[in-house]
């Protein structure tokens, strides 16, 4: 028989995860649509369920001088409309979904989800965020990029739970997201793409690209990046080819129901060189 448990403080949702086997529910978004019933029939979840929606203390954005910090109950509205998130975020955000999901969702739940597509994900990436996973006697922070393992895998153990997401805070001169998709919002990406960049007095300082749905997690190569570096910006546009080159052997997409592998690939590559051009 399955169990469902609904804590409404962090101890007890730790305590809870420590005492066996269970799913982890805040907003629920994703997970109702893996365990939907095709037949009508309500969602039979096959794991024991702890829902954490309730829990307050894990709901608030704050900040610091270095980072800006969310809670793991945080919905994806509170975090569109707060002037601390970061601006890459929050126009990520306003294209993931509409305002009923929004107002369910959480961060930490699309985190938890890995799948290639996750739209938040292209811009955690590039934003260098943090993950902190806590047990009921440890804690520990890992980077996003080790936390996502593949698709749908993470690295959280059974009595573990996400309770805060850790972005640093960048001063980025331009950045951009671009989200593939038939609709804006409401719909799953065919892939998306982060790029941002910093130049000063016509130098290139920092350079970031992340791209979703064309690998089994977020596609991003810091080598690939730091090799652009210290050029001047028309450097970097007469280096363009170089660059597309760079990424072309990493960009492996895969064709599903909603687009296929060869329009995806090009189409990333596309986004690279316009964002690159248009820096």
């Amino acid at each position: 028989m399955v169990e469902s448990h609904i804590a409404k403080t962090l101890e007890d949702a730790l305590k809870t995860l420590n005492s066996g086997k269970f799913r982890i529910v805040a907003g629920g978004t994703d997970m109702l649509i893996q365990n939907r019933s095709h037949t009508g029939m309500p969602i039979g979840y096959k794991d024991n369920v702890v829902y954490i929606n309730l829990i307050n203390e894990l709901d608030y954005i704050k900040e610091d001088e270095d980072n800006v910090y969310i809670g793991a109950t945080t919905r994806l509205e509170t975090i569109l409309k707060s002037e601390n998130a970061p601006k890459i975020l929050k126009n990520i955000i306003h294209e993931m979904a509409g305002p009923g999901i929004r107002h369910t969702a959480t961060l930490a739940g699309n985190i938890a989800n890995a799948s290639p597509a996750g739209d938040s994900l292209v811009g955690l990436y590039v934003l260098d965020a943090s993950i902190k996973c806590q047990s009921v006697d440890n804690t520990r922070i890992v980077k996003i990029k080790d936390f996502i393992q593949g698709v749908r895998k993470i690295d959280l153990k059974s009595n573990e739970m996400i309770t805060e997401v850790m972005i640093p805070k960048y001063d980025f001169s331009r950045f951009v997201f671009k989200k593939v998709a038939p609709r804006l919002s409401d719909a799953i990406s065919k892939l998306s793409f982060v790029g941002a960049i910093r130049i000063e007095d016509n130098e290139v300082k920092d350079l970031r690209m992340a791209l979703g749905a064309v690998y089994m997690t977020v596609l991003r190569k810091e080598d690939i990046e730091s090799k652009y570096i210290g050029q001047s910006i028309g450097e970097l546009k007469n280096n363009i080819e170089l660059i597309i080159e760079d990424y072309n052997s990493f960009i492996k997409p895969i064709d599903d129901q909603r687009s296929n592998k060869e329009y995806r690939k090009q189409v990333a590559l596309n986004l690279i060189k316009d964002f690159i051009m248009k820096s």
